[in-house]
């Protein structure tokens, strides 16, 4: 449309970013998370490209709006209010953008004016701040709020002319937010499908894509509003050459699958198609479309451009429409990600919680096994060692050409630590009265141990000097205990010893629960 075209790099852009951000694992490699940031580095440089184009748009309506009211005013003025809606929206965006990067310390390089895709692999900034159990926190419920205001407020836009019907459905579809069917067959909420357990990077990215959206509806809009007055030229100099591609990274050694279409997928017959280099068979690559597939090996890792013409004959002559695109290579994963949720060790006896996934590879096709391994999730397994020092872990996967790759990993076996023995709340030597000590309780518990251990102490030995131990069945003083208290004189030490305790829940022997020392001082 007049002044609104968009070039064949961001329309390939905008039709590939959902393919390229859902084919992606939890867990990165970093050539992975440096695709992700060049991906993000096109869209952003898009944009600045699409505001600078908006606002020369919505200047000339402006100035047709002056100098021809009757005809511009109304345009223009709708103009304005799509851009107020469109830069309120887009800010609040960048307001994400900036907290993602604040939560995550991630700082822009002063140099390169880039940011550290490689490190930006953290997958719960936004999984605490938007999400809670199966739902959204206050957070995430504003999240949705927002986009649905900015859809409301453009809806409200488009419902003034009964003209911009196909733009307001356009724009529904572009801003669903309905449930998405996920490969399992479940639905899951929108928010959740397209944020949830994803790397930072790829959250930023998506951020930045959703802003291109904005900017390329408001570009849109504002050639729709002058559409009204000016009539597009049907010449097939108006149109684009688009690739689109199957997917937006490939791994090394695959062909490249994708179509190139023109305009808006016209049904112009080319008489000469070349790509790369090479002429294509048109009977072999022409749908009924007008589209042309493409199969071509995708080369080494790295970033690519796609080069080639169209030919047509318009008035009798040769009309020769440029192909240019890019696209990313990304290598083979062949290495797993195995990870212990709570350290870089497992103890025995206990349930360790772990991570277990294979770059780039669903987790339907990853398989982990080791002794005491048991799976409980996407992606989430529990190890339980029993007998050894080490444990191997051994994960296996296999790519969508069916081929199978494979890594292990070896854990260290520790000992769960000894407990430390509690009086009244405290533990080691402490000083308390007499009638403190005969209502306090025994426990015990782990000290800076990150699983949670219950403990029950089922006995203990009551030392004071001077008179014989008593064994004391339970956790608190018994009668006997009590009479050999009230014999103690102040300044004198009573001892709380060899105590024993027991999982609350089955679970391996507890070694020797230390001491407490208590001074009495009354």
């Amino acid at each position: 449309m007049a002044g609104g075209k968009v070039s064949a790099r961001q329309k390939m852009i905008n039709l590939m970013y959902l393919v390229f951000i859902a084919m992606m694992a939890m867990n990165m490699s970093k050539e992975v998370l440096s695709a992700f940031g060049l991906m993000e580095a096109k869209f952003a440089d898009s944009n600045v490209a699409t505001i600078d184009r908006n606002d020369k748009l919505l200047t000339e309506l402006e100035t047709k709006g002056k100098e021809n009211p009757k005809e511009f005013k109304a345009p223009a003025a709708k103009a304005q209010k799509v851009k107020i809606v469109s830069d309120k929206f887009y800010a609040y965006l960048e307001e994400l953008k900036k907290d993602l990067l604040k939560e995550g310390k991630y700082t822009v390089d002063a140099e390169t004016g880039k940011l550290p895709f490689e490190a930006m692999d953290k997958t719960d900034i936004l999984d605490e701040a938007w999400f809670t159990g199966d739902g959204l926190t206050k957070k995430g419920k504003e999240v949705m709020a927002k986009i649905e205001e900015y859809k409301g407020e453009i809806n409200a836009i488009l419902a003034t002319d009964e003209n911009y019907r196909g733009k307001a459905e356009e724009f529904a579809k572009t801003f669903s937010t309905a449930k998405v069917t996920n490969k399992d067959g479940k639905e899951i909420d929108w928010l959740a499908y397209h944020y949830q357990g994803f790397p930072a990077i790829a959250s930023y990215t998506k951020l930045t894509a959703m802003q291109n959206d904005i900017k390329v509806t408001e570009s849109d809009m504002f050639s729709l509003f002058l559409g009204n007055i000016v009539t597009e030229a049907t010449t097939l100099n108006n149109y684009k050459a688009i690739v689109l591609a199957d997917k937006s990274a490939f791994f090394a050694g695959e062909k490249f699958q994708g179509k190139v279409v023109i305009g808006k997928y016209a049904d112009v017959p080319p008489t000469k198609l070349v790509v790369q280099g090479k002429e294509v068979n048109l009977s072999e690559a022409i749908d009924d479309s007008g589209a042309a597939t493409l199969d071509f090996n995708v080369g080494n890792v790295g970033e690519h451009e796609i080069k080639g013409e169209f030919t047509f004959i318009e008035n009798n002559k040769e009309l020769k429409i440029p192909i240019i695109a890019n696209y990313v290579v990304v290598p083979k994963p062949n290495s797993a990600t195995i990870s212990a949720d709570k350290m870089n060790v497992v103890y025995r006896g206990v349930n360790n919680p772990m991570t277990i996934s294979f770059a780039g590879v669903a987790d339907n096709k990853v398989n982990a096994t080791a002794p005491g391994l048991t799976k409980k999730g996407t992606g989430k397994y529990n190890m339980k060692p029993s007998t050894g020092t080490e444990v191997k872990i051994n994960v296996s996967a296999t790519l969508d050409d069916g081929s199978r790759v494979g890594d292990s990993k070896t854990f260290r076996i520790k000992e769960i630590p000894s407990p430390t023995g509690y009086f009244r709340g405290l533990s080691g030597a402490q000083k308390m009265s007499k009638s403190g000590v005969e209502k306090g309780t025994v426990k015990a518990d782990f000290e800076s141990f990150d699983f949670e251990f219950p403990l029950r102490v089922t006995q203990f030995d009551f030392k004071v000097p001077g008179q014989p131990t008593i064994t004391v069945r339970g956790s608190k003083l018994d009668s006997n205990a009590k009479n050999a208290l009230k014999r103690a004189r102040r300044g004198q030490t009573v001892q709380i010893i060899n105590i024993k305790a027991k999982p609350v829940n089955p679970g391996p022997l507890i070694k020797k629960v230390s001491p407490v020392i208590i001074e009495i001082t009354n």
